[in-house]
């Protein structure tokens, strides 16, 4: 299974009509935008350029805690070093790149860039339903 992984090309099962965020955004409205289209995480674009990330998880977890100030935005609080992948790397790098940056176990989602400019996003349910179509 290993060489099919190394032959499928990231840009082959990649997500290319990402959902994004600008860094203005309420993280209220971010979160909302997660649920309502059932994915994980929004990259946080600034004028075409991929500036962060914001996830569920870590949007939900504070939401639930109660750490935001009322008006606290999406820039205060992504992820600006973004994990990113390009479409022709494949699969296999791309599994090894979500193992290498996460802090603690596996991170679920890396976005595709080519030449500075996001091209998509690739999860680990596209990997999944990939592996099921080989």
């Amino acid at each position: 299974m290993l060489k099919k992984l190394n032959e499928i090309s990231i840009g082959e099962v990649m997500t290319d009509d990402v959902i994004t965020v600008e860094p203005s955004e309420d993280v209220v409205f971010a979160f909302e935008k997660l649920m309502k289209h059932r994915i994980s995480a929004l990259p946080v674009i600034e004028d075409d350029e991929l500036v962060g990330i914001v996830t569920a998880s870590d949007l939900g977890h504070n939401l639930i805690l109660d750490n935001y100030e009322l008006g606290t935005t999406v820039g205060e609080v992504m992820v600006k070093d973004v994990a990113t992948v390009e479409p022709s790397e494949t699969l296999a790098d791309a599994i090894e790149k979500m193992n290498e940056y996460a802090d603690d176990g596996i991170i679920n989602q890396l976005v595709v860039v080519k030449d500075g400019k996001m091209m998509g996003i690739i999860s680990d349910g596209d990997i999944i339903r990939a592996l099921r179509d080989i």
